[in-house]
């Protein structure tokens, strides 16, 4: 977790501040799929006593975000290869419709936003700093939402990310260009007012990002059944 700050900035609404501060580390990729978190070790980083660092893991496992083993086991889950695929067609509809919204209404201002996010991702990765452009990718995708002024939208998909946000920050650096090669042709299509083409570029950049994540699911579904064999005992 390190680069990530976990400090509270105020005590009010305690709760919600450390549900949220939650999400926005799932969301980031701070949490790798399999981690075990701990509520003392969180509460000690945020300050706080365990009551309401206990009460927003529990929110995270209502939306599916964490698993809840036993009261000292939270994980944060692997998504099995189905619960991936629909959210990956989910994704595909609903953050097509939001490009194609984004590309009528963006205004030059928010043009240059989108392409600073895009030049600050190219340098994290050039840097190695897997983190940095897993956020920086997050935020890319959350940003059409906001540009279309699709509010509803959002929310929709921060639920989503919260599930997916640990998978995707796995496999992001070892994945290279196919995570980010066509935010490119996103981007022209954005500047051109292009909404049908926005929405193209925006699926075809999630349909292509699942296939190293579909490899990782894979590989651990595989890693789990042969830990679950039995040995084969040699005469």
């Amino acid at each position: 977790m390190s680069g990530f700050d976990l400090s509270l900035l105020e005590h009010d609404n305690l709760g919600s501040t450390i549900y949220q501060k939650l999400c926005e580390a799932l969301m980031r990729g701070v949490f790798k799929p399999n981690d075990r978190l701990k509520i003392r070790d969180l509460a000690e980083r945020l300050g706080t006593s365990v009551t309401p660092v206990r009460d927003a893991i529990l929110r995270l496992v209502q939306d599916q975000a964490l698993v809840l083993r036993s009261p000292r086991d939270i994980r944060v889950p692997m998504l099995t290869r189905a619960a991936y695929l629909e959210i990956r067609d989910i994704r595909v509809n609903l953050e097509g419709l939001a490009a194609a919204r984004a590309a009528e209404r963006a205004t030059p201002a928010q043009i240059d936003q989108l392409e600073a996010l895009l030049t600050h991702n190219e340098e994290a990765m050039a840097a190695g700093n897997t983190a940095l452009a897993t956020e920086l990718n997050q935020i890319f995708h959350f940003r059409l939402a906001e540009i279309a002024d699709m509010p509803v939208l959002g929310d929709i998909l921060r639920r989503l990310w919260l599930q997916m946000g640990p998978l995707i920050a796995d496999v992001y650096g070892g994945a290279g260009r196919t995570m980010i090669d066509h935010h490119y042709p996103l981007m022209d299509a954005i500047r051109c007012h292009d909404g049908p083409a926005a929405a193209r570029a925006i699926q075809d950049d999630i349909q292509l990002a699942s296939g190293p994540i579909l490899e990782r699911i894979d590989a651990e579904c595989i890693e789990a059944q042969l830990q679950t064999q039995p040995e084969t005992l040699v005469s």
